[in-house]
């Protein structure tokens, strides 16, 4: 196969590659919220399919085999389904109000973790995607240009429109949204980037993702053009997460994949030695960091403050085992009518899933870190797993993950994939020994 030309080689490939190329055309036609589920809902149906009429006979390329990793996100998913059914119930929400935060949230959302990397199974070649996704950040490059020379120099308002989508209801307008310039301005009067995302911090997630894909990119060319437009998604957000997620992600992963090289460890032992001489500098250097972070857009860290503080205070008092069953539609004016349980994932969680949904949740992340930790320390395309799920684990502190996995999708395709790669006791263990393993 040639460096410079990648094409899709069968139905599933067609799928996400095209479906990347035209995240911009489905963008503008409001259609990502609904679209994004449909491919993961064809692509497990096609997966069944296959694995249902596999026999002794079919190739060991073409089998598929479901890893560890992704049944436990299966049954984490199921656990959140029984924790909204019992919240509905215990706050009389009533039967057709279940079917509707089923079939148009829960599906929509949580079933998506485990959908896109169950996908993974399938005979999807990650090189595709990582080509696809530089394909984009070079749109987004383009389209970013527009939108800031349409904003800044010609002065044009922002202009934006509701997709005719919503009547399918299934979420907020932000997710039928369709803002033409890809720039929005905040309660803070800051012009901020967010393209193809449904809100600005949301593209700094999507930002980082893509830079860890792009980074996978062998053509040069490629992987600078992949770079350079995820960096501009990164920065034109403003948001502080996303910039400081993307240096923390790739720093852990390095020293996580490296941790039992000896000089690792003895540089460790020395920098631990000499931090604890220094530890009262250190803490003061942290504590001005951290005010400092807190500062700069002050109001959104004073809204989010708000929203968590309401959030585990209503949690606990109200429903603590299986959560309210759904988000407070509309928030106090106070907090700019922002829904309680949004803007963190376990907050929102412990809302709205209780104890129980809460619970579920950490026992896959905790599944899948494991697992890629192991498999990273001799296999790349674990590595690029790992980095994705940490990212996506620092952004579950300050985002509700489950409402922006359609456009995750992609990162959560190599997640699949990288979950399936098979990494046997002695491969891993002469990745650190000199000695053949019989």
């Amino acid at each position: 196969m040639s460096r410079t030309s990648i094409k899709p080689q069968n139905l599933p490939e067609t799928l996400v590659w095209y479906y990347i190329l035209g995240t911009y055309g489905i963008y503008y036609l409001g259609a990502q919220y609904v679209f994004a589920p449909l491919l993961g809902w064809f692509l497990t149906y096609y997966l069944l399919i296959q694995w249902w009429n596999q026999t002794e006979k079919t190739t060991p390329e073409k089998k598929i085999t479901i890893s560890p990793a992704v049944w436990v996100w299966i049954i984490s998913i199921l656990i959140i389904e029984i924790a909204l059914i019992i919240g509905h119930l215990d706050f009389n929400l009533g039967t057709l109000q279940i079917a509707k935060s089923s079939f148009n949230w829960w599906l929509r959302t949580w079933t998506l973790l485990a959908l896109f990397p169950l996908v993974g199974n399938l005979n999807i070649r990650p090189e595709l995607i990582y080509r696809a996704a530089c394909v984009l950040c070079l749109q987004s490059l383009i389209l970013a240009g527009i939108g800031g020379l349409a904003i800044s120099i010609l002065n044009l308002d922002e202009l934006s429109y509701i997709s005719p989508l919503e009547a399918l209801g299934g979420g907020s307008e932000y997710y039928y949204k369709v803002n033409i310039f890809g720039s929005v301005s905040d309660y803070e009067n800051n012009t901020r980037l967010q393209l193809f995302a449904p809100w600005p911090p949301a593209l700094g997630l999507v930002g980082n993702m893509y830079f860890l894909l792009v980074n996978q990119e062998p053509e040069k060319k490629w992987r600078l053009i992949g770079m350079i437009g995820s960096i501009v998604m990164i920065v034109s957000s403003l948001s502080r997460l996303s910039i400081l997620s993307l240096p923390l992600s790739l720093g852990l992963v390095w020293f996580l994949t490296n941790f039992l090289n000896p000089w690792i460890q003895f540089t460790s032992g020395l920098v631990s030695f000499i931090g604890g001489i220094f530890a009262p500098n250190l803490l003061n250097l942290i504590e001005t960091f951290k005010e400092n972070f807190y500062k700069f857009r002050s109001g959104s860290s004073k809204v989010r403050a708000a929203l968590a503080r309401m959030a585990i205070e209503r949690w606990w008092k109200e429903a603590p085992i299986w959560g309210h069953g759904l988000n407070d539609p509309r928030g106090p004016a106070s907090l700019g009518y922002m829904p309680i349980g949004t803007h963190h994932t376990w907050f929102g969680l412990l809302f709205t899933h209780g104890l129980v949904g809460c619970m579920a949740l950490a026992i896959a992340m905790s599944w899948s870190f494991i697992d890629l930790l192991i498999k990273a320390q001799t296999n790349q395309i674990a590595k690029v797993g790992l980095s994705i799920f940490l990212v996506i684990f620092f952004f579950s502190f300050a985002e509700n993950i489950d409402s922006l996995a359609y456009i995750l999708w992609p990162g959560l395709v190599i997640l699949g994939i990288a979950y399936k790669e098979n990494l046997g006791v002695c491969k891993y263990a002469e990745s650190f020994s000199d000695h053949s393993c019989l």
